[in-house]
């Protein structure tokens, strides 16, 4: 059980201490992810960045995730739950145009002018504040890999042993510091789980980067 996002981010951090001295980058996925992503790249003392996929939800259970989005040209479907959902393409087409138009929004929100970190090469570590299905983390990482970098470690505090096991074949490492038998959701591991805003994540970037300038 964690505290909260930040409690959750330092335990992970010092799981995280042996790749100090490595060419690494902080990849956060917004928002809560944010949150946990900030205080890792805080206490390693690497640099922070943001990619933004959405979740694309089932029709009638929004919190259940058969797929996520990157871009229009990114997305990835659970194409299993989809056939037993009896998902149109329709629906899909849909909310993929919905969650690319939040996506954009929050990217002009959260990025303003800044330019995109170069990851070719780099060693990245993936940090959200837990993961469910794992196919808003998939989405990400396949992204991700276009960029070519050395490594990508996908680090969280939380996941279903099986949503592990999946994603273990698409990246180089997972370090998860709680894989519970009984998994319902990732807020029922946390004391306080209270939805991060937009105006936190842009307070949170702006924090990192003057703690990294000084």
């Amino acid at each position: 059980m964690f505290r909260d996002r930040v409690d959750a981010g330092q335990k992970l951090a010092k799981k995280l201490e042996y790749l100090k001295g490595k060419d690494l980058i902080v990849v956060a996925i917004p928002r809560g992810g944010v949150v946990v992503g900030g205080e890792v790249a805080r206490l390693l003392k690497v640099p922070l960045e943001l990619i933004i996929p959405r979740k694309i939800g089932a029709p009638g259970n929004p919190e259940l995730a058969i797929g996520a989005v990157i871009s229009p040209n990114e997305v990835v479907i659970n194409e299993s739950l989809k056939r037993s959902l009896n998902v149109s393409d329709e629906y899909l087409k849909e909310v993929i145009e919905e969650e690319t138009k939040e996506i954009e929004r929050r990217e002009k929100k959260y990025f303003g002018k800044h330019q995109p970190l170069e990851i070719q090469g780099k060693v990245l570590v993936l940090v959200d504040d837990g993961l469910a299905t794992g196919y808003t983390a998939l989405a990400t990482i396949r992204a991700l890999r276009k960029k070519k970098p050395k490594e990508i470690i996908l680090a969280v505090p939380v996941a279903p042993k099986e949503t592990i096991s999946f994603l273990s074949k698409e990246t180089d490492e997972i370090i998860c510091l709680e894989t519970p038998t009984f998994f319902y959701a990732v807020g029922q591991f946390y004391d306080d789980f209270s939805q991060t805003t937009d105006e936190e994540v842009i307070e949170i970037l702006k924090k990192y980067k003057k703690e990294a300038e000084d």
